[in-house]
C-alpha cells in the first residue's frame, strides 16, 4: 500500500456527512495508524473532544459556539454517526491518539460580518454540506459553486447526489486493496476544479486555509511528517498541500476581528441535517445515509424491511411478499439505469409501486420518518452549559417533559400540580422567546383548567437559551426579569395587557406589581377607544386564569373595570362615520368587549349588574343610531337579542327598518352580516325564526338588479360561513316559502325535522340536574331526583338556559 503523499501528512478529503467517506476514513486510519488526527473544526472544541467517548454521547450532535456578549451570534458544527469527522474522532479516542481541530477559531469566525452568507458563522453551516468555492471573475462577491455538481456533470450525471452514491457510497469506501486511492482521486479532482474556478478568492476561505496550514505545520514538526492525518472538506485538500510560507499565512491572519466566545456540545436532529440554509448541514436523506452506514450487508433488503415495519405501524397491509417484490423491483431498476446498486431513487420508486399502490401520500410519511428521520441526539451531563440551560434541563427531568425532535401534543389538566408546573414552565419559556411549545386548540374544552401544547425541540433553541441567559440563571428569575423590563419599555397598551396575561399564565408573582403599575399608567394615558377595546379581552382572560391558578387579581380587576367603563363612554362616538375597513375592525372590538364584560367579576365599587347594564345601554344606542355603520348596528342588535335584553318583536322591527326599501342595499347587506354573520349561530337563528328569514328573503328579492352585484360578495361571505346542514335547511325553508306578515307557521304540522308543537316541559326539566353539576349549584339539597320541581328563581333561570 502507498499513501497519496509518501513523505507528507495523510490528507483525507471528505464530503461532510457522507457514509462512504466515513467508511473510507476509518479504513485509511486503520491502515496508516497516525500518531495525531487533525480535523476541520474550531480549536475551542479540543477541550470538549474527550466527551465523544462518553457513553451518554449519542450522535447526531453538534459543537455550538456563541459570542458571550451576543449569544444570538452563534454557529454549529453538526456531526452524525456517519460523518467522517465523527468516525475520525472516535478512532483517535479508541487508539489513544490526540485529536486537534485546525479550522479558524470560533472567536474569529463569529466576529466576521458578511452579509453575503446566511447566518452568523454561516460558513460552518454551508461547509457541513457540499463544499463550495468562489467563481471566476467575481472575487468581491465570491460566487460559489458546488464541486460535486461540477464533477457529476462532467461524469454525465444530472444529479450530484446520485453521482456521489454511485462512485463513493455504493463502493464500500475503498478501491481494491488500497484504502488511500479514493482520497488521491478526490484530491486530484479538487485540484483541477480549483485551477479552473479559483483557489479561494473569498477572504474567509483564504484565512481559514492559512490557519489550517499553520496548525498542520505545527503538528508535522511535533509528530513527524508521516505521522499526521488530516480529515477536512475535499475542497481544502489542494490548499493544504500547496506551497506556502508560514510568514505569508500569518500575514493573512493579522488583524482578524475577535469576540469572546463559549463552546459546548448540543444534541442535533436529522431534520436539521437535511436543511441546506442557515445552520443546516445540507444533505437530503440523513436517515438513508445512516442506514447505509450502519447496515452490515444487504442494505436494500434491510431498508425495505424498515419501510414495511413503519407502514404496518400505520395499519397499512404490507406483507413479506411486498418486501420481496419491492427488493426485486429496486434491483431491476438499478440494472436498467446502469447503477452499481439500487439507490434511494430506485428504492423509493419500488416502494411507491409495490407497497403504496402508486400513491405518494404514504411516501410523505416514509420520507419524514425514515429517509430524513426523527432522531434527536444526546450529550452527557458533564458537557459545559450556561446556568439557564442547566436549570431548564433539571426542570425537564423533574416534570418528565423530555425534549423530542418529533412534534407531539400534550394535554394538561391545571388542577393537577404536575401539569400546572408544566404549564408554568412552557409559558415562562414562551416569554423568554424559547419556542419549545406552542399553545394548540383544546379538544372541545372551553374551560380554563385545560391546556393543549404542541411540543417540538429544535437545536436552535439552545441558542435561544443562551440568549435568554442574560436575564437570569434560572427559568423563573430570567422570565421575571424580562417581564419587568418589557413592562417598563412597552409603549402600547395592548403590549402591557398581553404581558400581564403572560405573567399570570407563567405565575410570575414578583413581576406582576411592575406590570400592573405600567398597565395602570398606559391605560390612564391612552384615549383611543380602539386600543382600550383591544386591551380589555386580555385582561378579562387574565382574571379567569387567576381564578384557576389561585392568583390575587384584585388590582387587575380594578384596572379592567375602569377600562370597561371608559369603553362604554367612548365607543358610541367612535363608531360614527367609519369606512368599511374601520367598521369591520370595530365590529371585532365589539365582540371582544361584549365577551370580556361578561367575564369581569363584580367589585365593591362596581357591581357586575351595573357594568353589564351600562354595556347593554351602549348596545341599544349603537343599534338605533343611523350614523353607525350597518355591520355594527346589526351586531349590536344580535348581541342584545342573544342576551335576552331585546324582545324578538323589537329585533324584527330593527331588521325591518334596516332592510326597508329606502335603505341603501350595501348598508342593508352589512347589517345582515353583522346580525347573522360569522360563527355566532346566525344561521340557526334564521332557521328557528321565520319572521326574520322572511324579512331577509323579502329584502333580497327586492334588491334592484343594478345593486345586486354590489351586495352579492358580502352576502356570499355571510352565508358561506354556515354549516352545510344549516344552509340546506335554510334552502328548504326558502323553497317552501316562509310565512309573511310576521305570522309564525306551525312547523311541526309541516313535518320539518327538529320542530315540535310546543316546549316539552318534562324534557326541559330533566336537563336541570346536569346543569346544576356543571354550574356548581351551592344548594346541597339539590340532587339528581328526576321528579324535582322548579320552585325557585334559580331553577327558573336554569330552565330558561335549558330551553
Amino acid at each position: 500500500m502507498t499513501t497519496p503523499l509518501r513523505d507528507g501528512p495523510l490528507l483525507l478529503g471528505v464530503r461532510h456527512h457522507g457514509p462512504g467517506s466515513a467508511r473510507a476514513v476509518r479504513a485509511a486510519l486503520d491502515a496508516a495508524s497516525p500518531r495525531v488526527v487533525l480535523i476541520e473544526g474550531p480549536p475551542e472544541g479540543d477541550a470538549l473532544v474527550s466527551l465523544a467517548a462518553d457513553p451518554q454521547m449519542r450522535p447526531p450532535v453538534a459543537l455550538l459556539a456563541h459570542a458571550v456578549d451576543d449569544p444570538g451570534r452563534a454557529a454549529f458544527w453538526p456531526l452524525a454517526e456517519f460523518s467522517p469527522e465523527w468516525v475520525a474522532i472516535r478512532w483517535a479516542l479508541t487508539h489513544d491518539a490526540p485529536v486537534r481541530f485546525i479550522d479558524l477559531p470560533a472567536t474569529h469566525s463569529l466576529a466576521f460580518k458578511d452579509d453575503s452568507e446566511e447566518g452568523d458563522g454561516g460558513e460552518d453551516g454551508n461547509e457541513a454540506g457540499h463544499d463550495s468555492a468562489p467563481g471566476p471573475g467575481d472575487r468581491e462577491r465570491a460566487l460559489r459553486i458546488d464541486p460535486l455538481a461540477v464533477l457529476a456533470e462532467a461524469a454525465g450525471y444530472d444529479d450530484a447526489e446520485r453521482w456521489w452514491e454511485d462512485v463513493v457510497e455504493h463502493r464500500g469506501g475503498t478501491d481494491g486493496d488500497d484504502p488511500f486511492a479514493p482520497f488521491a482521486a478526490v484530491g486530484e479532482a479538487m485540484g483541477a476544479l480549483r485551477e479552473e474556478y479559483g483557489d479561494g478568492g473569498h477572504r474567509r476561505d483564504l484565512v481559514r486555509e492559512a490557519y489550517m496550514r499553520l496548525q498542520l505545520r505545527a503538528a508535522r514538526k511535533e509528530f513527524g511528517d508521516d505521522q499526521v492525518a488530516v480529515v477536512c472538506g475535499a475542497w481544502h485538500v489542494p490548499a493544504l498541500g500547496a506551497r506556502s510560507t508560514a510568514t505569508a499565512d500569518r500575514a493573512l491572519l493579522k488583524g482578524l476581528p475577535k469576540v469572546k466566545s463559549e463552546m459546548t456540545w448540543v444534541p442535533w436532529t436529522h431534520h436539521r441535517l437535511a436543511r441546506h440554509s442557515g445552520y443546516g448541514a445540507g444533505i437530503d436523506s440523513p436517515g438513508w445515509y445512516g442506514h447505509l452506514f450502519g447496515a452490515p450487508d444487504r442494505p436494500v433488503t434491510r431498508w425495505m424491511t424498515k419501510v414495511a415495519g413503519l407502514l404496518r405501524e400505520e395499519d397499512q397491509p404490507v406483507s413479506s411478499a411486498h418486501v420481496i417484490e419491492a427488493v426485486r423491483l429496486a434491483e431491476t431498476l438499478a440494472t436498467m439505469r446502469g447503477r452499481p446498486l439500487a439507490g434511494l431513487t430506485e428504492t423509493t420508486d419500488a416502494i411507491r409501486a409495490v407497497m403504496c399502490d402508486g400513491s405518494d401520500v404514504p411516501l410523505a410519511l416514509i420520507r419524514d420518518r425514515l429517509i430524513v428521520g426523527d432522531v434527536l441526539g444526546e450529550v452527557p451531563d458533564s458537557a459545559p452549559a450556561v446556568p439557564l440551560q442547566r436549570d431548564l434541563t433539571r426542570l425537564q427531568r423533574s416534570l418528565r417533559l423530555k425534549p423530542e425532535a418529533l412534534e407531539r401534543e400534550v394535554d394538561l389538566d391545571l388542577r393537577k400540580e404536575t401539569d400546572a408546573e408544566r404549564s408554568r414552565l412552557l409559558h415562562r419559556l414562551r416569554l423568554l422567546a424559547i419556542g419549545w411549545g406552542e399553545p394548540a386548540a383544546g379538544r372541545g374544552s372551553t374551560g380554563t383548567f385545560r391546556e393543549t401544547w404542541r411540543l417540538r425541540w429544535e437545536p436552535e433553541l439552545y441558542v435561544r437559551v443562551a440568549e435568554a441567559g442574560v436575564w437570569g440563571t434560572t427559568v423563573l428569575s430570567a422570565a421575571t426579569a424580562k417581564a419587568e423590563s418589557q413592562a417598563v419599555s412597552a409603549t402600547a397598551l395592548s403590549e402591557v395587557t398581553a404581558l400581564a396575561e403572560q405573567c399570570l399564565l407563567a405565575e410570575l408573582t414578583d413581576a406582576l406589581p411592575v406590570v400592573m403599575k405600567a398597565l395602570a399608567d398606559r391605560a390612564a394615558l391612552d384615549a383611543d377607544v380602539g386600543h382600550l377595546a383591544q386591551a380589555l379581552p386580555a385582561l378579562a382572560r387574565s382574571l379567569r386564569y387567576g381564578d384557576v391558578r389561585s392568583t390575587d387579581t384584585a388590582a387587575l380587576g380594578e384596572v379592567a373595570a375602569g377600562l370597561a367603563e371608559r369603553v362604554c363612554v367612548g365607543l358610541p362616538p367612535a363608531c360614527a362615520a367609519l369606512d368599511a375597513e374601520g367598521a369591520a375592525e370595530m365590529r371585532a372590538h365589539l365582540d371582544g368587549v361584549h365577551t370580556a364584560i361578561g367575564l369581569l367579576p363584580a367589585t365593591p365599587d362596581r357591581p357586575a349588574g351595573d357594568l353589564s347594564g351600562r354595556w347593554a345601554a351602549v348596545l341599544r344606542k349603537l343599534a338605533a343610531r343611523d350614523t353607525v355603520p350597518g355591520v355594527i348596528r346589526g351586531r349590536a342588535t344580535r348581541l342584545l337579542l342573544d342576551d335576552g335584553r331585546l324582545p324578538e318583536d323589537d329585533a324584527a322591527r330593527l331588521m325591518g327598518l334596516a332592510l326597508s326599501p329606502g335603505a341603501p342595499p350595501a348598508d342593508a347587506a352589512a347589517w345582515i352580516e353583522g346580525f347573522v354573520g360569522g360563527a355566532s349561530g346566525g344561521g340557526m337563528l334564521l332557521v328557528h325564526d321565520e319572521r326574520l328569514l322572511a324579512l331577509v328573503d323579502t329584502w333580497l328579492t327586492g334588491v334592484p338588479a343594478a345593486s345586486f352585484t354590489d351586495v352579492l360578495p358580502l352576502l356570499r361571505r355571510t352565508f358561506s360561513a354556515y354549516e352545510p346542514g344549516v344552509r340546506r335547511t335554510l334552502g328548504e325553508l326558502v323553497r317552501r316559502g316562509p310565512a309573511g306578515g310576521g305570522a309564525r307557521p306551525d312547523r311541526a304540522e309541516a313535518g320539518i325535522p327538529g320542530f315540535g308543537a310546543a316546549v316539552d316541559e318534562t324534557r326541559a326539566d330533566a336537563v336541570l340536574p346536569v346543569l346544576r353539576l356543571l354550574l356548581g349549584d351551592p344548594d346541597p339539597e339539590h340532587d339528581l331526583d328526576p321528579d324535582h320541581r322548579i320552585d325557585t328563581d334559580h331553577d327558573n333561570d336554569l330552565a330558561g338556559v335549558a330551553r
